[in-house]
């Protein structure tokens, strides 16, 4: 089959369906398909006969199989036969950095954790050897399953023909750019990614504490070290990925992903250049895993016939004696009962259903200037876990002994019955938060119905009564550690009422 037939509805390794055409540049085209054997989707770009660096592409394909770092794109096939060559890697599904980047800049540290996950996994790629040399916002996904994946490893260079005499310092600059991208919302490089370009003062770049207010320090350091290749406040440039992941080691991270399920990797069938086949990588189990444990082997011999024996007598003589219990107490029934009344099971519980709020604000009744990030609540309930609310860095876990407490509250827009409330908090240990609710927002008139101390991840607050009320607060009173001070972190909260019959 020449690829000039190529269309929607070919076949390929005689598993791998073409779908829909993504996008089609320079005799590389970029399909969505289905493979018919594990029934889910994939990415395949095929290539035009005259196509100049076929041979690059499948060889840079297969070397990037060989790694093993969830954070980058798996590759599953690569081949160049009788006139056919084709890529096969995962598909993957979420928000790049440029969707995340539509609305302005995301908050510093959750930008920062991107750009660290993708250090290192680039890192993990040049000890092998392998360079990306094409870091843009596009390539950067925070993906449907709360993880991070580098796209586009080897494969990107060889399909655009990029090289570079210091590939090392090429790909530092490029993790400078994104890092500068998701602290500004502008991008410092040449080409043209879809942001706004970097705004210059006398032809360099601005700082990215010169575009956006709320900029930490330290995290305007790393850019310049990275992005400009220069010294700032002592330390030198970054000039490997392996040196900007050191230097953003003490980022919080993303917040973790759900347990689930991998797909089982494929078997490439392609031969590398050296003659063995290609390795994929396998997929990732969870460190916390369960261990299933074999039931008991039942017991034989005398011992276990008399033990059976004396089992069986003792089930009948507990059955007969119910039987006269519940006899008894059926012939005594109140006149006016229904036996069947009587007799009737519990009604089975109900699943809660999920209650969107109206709006979102930092609420600090007890503070100074009353406010609490307002700008940022909304985050905490847009539907995404790469973004959130936090509050302010205090000097110690009470709150530097400032106030009480501090939050965020939920605006439902009418009384709403709470089944619970799920809170998607940071990683770091330590925090105490509440649940208070009522109809008003003001903290006497919100009473608190549920608390979790030593709280990280995800938090289900589940109030111990009936509970109804028109204004849901999370309320810290003691905050967990974040970068040598104490912040708590909210990306996602989600309000369940009781589901109906």
């Amino acid at each position: 089959m020449s690829m000039s037939t190529v269309e929607p509805g070919t076949r390929l390794a005689d598993r791998f369906r073409l779908e829909d055409r993504v996008h089609e540049s320079g005799g590389a085209t970029l399909w969505k398909a289905l493979d018919e054997i594990l029934a889910r989707p994939v990415a395949v770009h095929t290539f035009t006969p005259d196509f100049p660096r076929v041979q690059e592409v499948v060889t840079a394909a297969r070397l990037a199989s060989r790694l093993t770092d969830p954070r980058l794109t798996q590759v599953f096939d690569a081949a160049d036969e009788d006139g056919t060559a084709y890529v096969v890697s995962e598909w993957v599904s979420g928000d790049s950095l440029l969707d995340l980047l539509e609305s302005g800049p995301i908050e510093p540290e959750r930008g920062a954790a991107l750009v660290a996950e993708a250090a290192e996994a680039l890192a993990h790629a040049h000890a092998a050897g392998l360079t990306h040399l094409h870091l843009t916002p596009g390539r950067l996904v925070w993906t449907s399953g709360s993880t991070v994946k580098l796209l586009g490893l080897a494969v990107d260079a060889a399909i655009l023909d990029l090289s570079s005499d210091e590939p090392a310092r090429e790909d530092a600059e490029g993790l400078g750019r994104l890092l500068y991208a998701a602290l500004t919302g502008h991008w410092p490089g040449d080409s043209d990614c879809g942001l706004p370009a970097a705004p210059l003062d006398d032809g360099k770049v601005c700082t990215p504490r010169q575009v956006t207010a709320g900029v930490p320090g330290y995290l305007d350091a790393i850019t310049c070290r990275a992005l400009l290749q220069e010294p700032r406040r002592g330390h030198p440039p970054l000039a490997t990925p392996a040196d900007v992941a050191e230097a953003l080691a003490e980022v919080p991270r993303p917040a973790p992903a759900p347990v689930t399920t991998a797909p089982p990797a494929l078997n490439l069938r392609s031969e590398a250049p050296d003659g063995p086949a290609m390795s994929t990588m396998p997929p990732r189990m969870p460190s916390h895993q369960m261990t299933m444990v074999p039931p008991p082997r039942p017991q034989t011999g005398t011992a276990s016939k008399i033990l059976l024996t004396v089992i069986v007598l003792l089930v009948m003589a507990a059955v007969g004696v119910g039987a006269w219990t519940v006899g008894k107490n059926l012939g005594n029934t109140p006149r006016g009962v229904a036996q069947s009344d009587a007799a009737r099971p519990p009604s089975p519980s109900l699943k809660p259903v999920t209650v969107k709020a109206v709006s979102a604000a930092g609420f600090d009744p007890l503070g100074s200037d009353r406010a609490e990030k307002p700008e940022i609540a909304p985050l905490a309930i847009d539907g995404k876990p790469s973004t959130d609310w936090h509050t302010d860095s205090y000097s110690s876990a009470d709150l530097g002994r400032l106030k009480d407490g501090v939050g965020l509250i939920l605006d439902m827009g009418k009384p709403v019955p709470i089944a619970d409330v799920v809170v998607s908090l940071g990683n770091g240990g330590g925090a105490t938060v509440q649940l208070k609710v009522g109809d008003a927002a003001e903290l006497s008139s919100l009473k608190t119905v549920a608390e979790k101390k030593g709280a990280s991840g995800s938090v289900t607050l589940t109030p111990e009564k009936a509970t109804t009320g028109q204004y849901v607060l999370i309320w810290f009173t003691r905050l967990p550690p974040y970068n040598g001070q104490y912040r708590g972190t909210i990306y996602e909260v989600t309000v369940h009422s009781p589901g109906s019959a």
